[in-house]
């Protein structure tokens, strides 16, 4: 099956400092991606390729099957790209401004006002299409600009630090939204910063640093990876000593250690011995009231690939 967006090969230098050297992964219909570094790291010159805003200069960017270097147009049709910046006339209204970029993307009425509206209900700007962009929040203008580039339905979307600037509420309606064209079949890119936004929308990820491509995939698989011996947090309503004993007989633990009112302690076993513990602690008369393996997340994959050194 094709892949929605595929990135294979891509270099791109500006002087002496490559940008970005021999990247490549892919993004599926329905499928979120997370694409995270440093600043600087390469993320915005990728994004920029594939939209067919520049041009590598060693490999390609599939959208939707067709090349960006040989069916620019075809590709400028599937896909929508959402820029970390973007500008737009003060007193122009969010009514004029969508219907402006309508015109721009060749939509024609009444395909044009039927566009328009589906994408003011969808990004919630009905009641404000009367209003000058200038008047506008951060949140709803990044809601604008995510309303623009739906206009001409893509199947594929890039969108570069959409959350940049957000309050918490805002940050939780553009995730919302992101799940929703997700969900509605379409291929996203997204880059940001928040970690802990790109995580809970996420199902994979691309991790770049100085222009080279560190790991993409999974999130959990690329986690497990990372941390291939759990950390096991166990709280018991008995002594701690009690607790401590049974540990030290049982398979695969080590390092035991008192924290939080509780034991945290390293396991080396699978996920069917990790459930044969706490069986075996149950059965030497301990009550587990709670026993949470710690795992690595989206800030622990960050940080462990990348060392943060700028280009």
């Amino acid at each position: 099956m094709t892949a929605a967006l595929e990135i294979r090969g891509l270099s791109k230098r500006f002087g002496n400092l490559v940008a970005i050297d021999d990247v490549s992964f892919t993004v599926a219909h329905g499928e979120i991606v997370g694409f995270i570094g440093p600043n600087g790291a390469g993320k915005t010159t990728t994004m920029r390729i594939a939209a067919t805003l520049e041009y590598p200069d060693a490999g390609d960017v599939l959208v939707g099957g067709r090349s960006v270097l040989t069916h620019p147009r075809e590709v400028r049709a599937a896909l929508g790209f959402m820029p970390d910046s973007y500008g737009a006339y003060a007193n122009t209204t969010i009514a004029e401004y969508l219907d402006f970029y309508a015109r721009a993307y060749g939509l024609r009425r009444p395909l044009r006002a039927q566009r328009v509206r589906e994408v003011i209900e969808f990004t919630s700007l009905g009641d404000l299409v009367a209003k000058e962009i200038a008047t506008l929040s951060k949140g709803l203008k990044q809601r604008l600009c995510l309303a623009k580039t739906l206009l001409h339905d893509p199947s594929i979307l890039i969108l570069d630090e959409p959350a940049a600037g957000l309050d918490p509420r805002a940050r939780v309606e553009l995730r919302e939204l992101v799940r929703a064209l997700a969900g509605m079949g379409k291929a996203v890119l997204i880059s940001s910063h928040i970690l802990t936004e790109l995580a809970e929308m996420c199902d994979g990820v691309a991790v770049i640093e100085r222009g080279r491509l560190c790991a993409s995939g999974d999130i959990a698989a690329i986690t497990q990876g990372l941390r291939p011996i759990a950390q096991v947090y166990l709280r018991v309503l008995e002594p701690l000593e009690a607790a401590e004993r049974a540990l030290a007989e049982a398979p695969h633990v080590s390092e035991v250690r008192r924290e939080r009112a509780g034991l945290v302690f390293s396991f080396a076993g699978t996920p069917d011995e990790l459930a044969g513990l706490v069986a075996a602690l149950v059965a030497a008369g301990l009550r587990p009231v709670e026993f949470a393996p710690e795992v690595a997340d989206l800030e622990d994959v960050f940080l462990s690939l990348t060392q943060g050194k700028l280009q």
